[in-house]
C-alpha cells in the first residue's frame, strides 16, 4: 500500500477483471464502443446508462469503481451529472474516477470537463489501449483531491509550478492575497502598541 500523495511502483499490476465500471452514454452506438474498448482489455460494465437518472440511482445504492460518462446525457448533461456526484457527499462514489468522452471535442468542452470534476476526457472514437493507458494513469496519479469553493474533484494542475507575474495570476490568487494582506492589516491593528522608554 502506498503512503497519500505517493505515487503506485512502476511495476504495480492491476487487475481489472473484479472492478466495478459504469458507462453513461444515451447513444446505443457509442456505448458499445466504449463496452468493446473495456472488453478489449478483460473488463467489462457493471452498469450501463441511457440517462441520468438512472446512473444516479445506481450511485445511490452501490459503490463505483470507475465511471465513464459522455459529455452529452439524457436528463441532465454529463458535465452535470458529475458535479451532482462531487457534491452529493456518496462515500466512496463522490471520489471516483471519472473518464468523460465525447464526439466532437471542443476547447469549451475541455474547460467544462475540467471544471465539472472529471479526471479525464477521452475523444472518440478511443482504442481499449488508450482508455487501459487513461486508467493505469489515473491509478498512478498522485494529484489530491480538492474542494475549493464550488469546485470538488482532482487538483486540475498536473505539475508544480512558481507563482506567475501578479498580472498572470487566476483572479482566485488575486482574491486571496487581499484577504491575506486585509487579515495582515487587522491583526497589525489590534496588536498592543509597545512604547519605547
Amino acid at each position: 500500500m502506498t503512503a497519500v500523495g505517493e505515487g503506485l511502483r512502476e511495476t504495480a499490476v492491476f487487475n481489472l477483471s473484479e472492478a466495478v465500471i459504469m458507462v453513461v452514454d444515451q447513444s446505443a452506438f457509442s456505448m458499445e464502443l466504449t463496452m468493446a474498448a473495456l472488453r478489449g482489455f478483460g473488463t467489462k460494465a457493471s452498469h450501463c446508462c441511457r440517462n441520468a437518472d438512472d446512473a444516479q440511482q445506481i450511485l445511490k445504492l452501490k459503490p463505483v469503481d470507475l465511471m465513464l460518462v459522455d459529455c452529452e446525457v439524457e436528463g441532465m448533461d454529463g458535465h452535470a451529472l458529475v458535479r451532482w456526484l462531487r457534491h452529493s457527499g456518496l462515500e466512496p462514489n463522490a471520489h471516483v474516477p471519472i473518464i468523460m468522452t465525447a464526439s466532437h471535442v471542443r476547447q469549451t468542452q475541455v474547460g467544462a470537463v475540467r471544471d465539472c470534476g472529471a479526471n479525464f476526457l477521452l475523444s472518440r472514437p478511443f482504442s481499449a489501449s488508450v482508455v487501459l493507458e487513461r486508467i493505469l494513469w489515473m491509478a498512478r496519479d498522485n494529484r489530491p483531491f480538492l474542494e475549493a469553493g464550488d469546485y470538488k474533484g482532482p487538483d486540475r494542475r498536473f505539475t508544480e509550478s512558481s507563482p506567475r507575474a501578479r498580472s498572470e495570476r487566476r483572479a482566485d490568487m488575486v482574491r486571496l492575497a487581499a484577504l491575506n494582506a486585509e487579515r495582515a492589516a487587522e491583526k497589525e491593528a489590534q496588536a498592543p502598541e509597545i512604547s519605547q522608554s
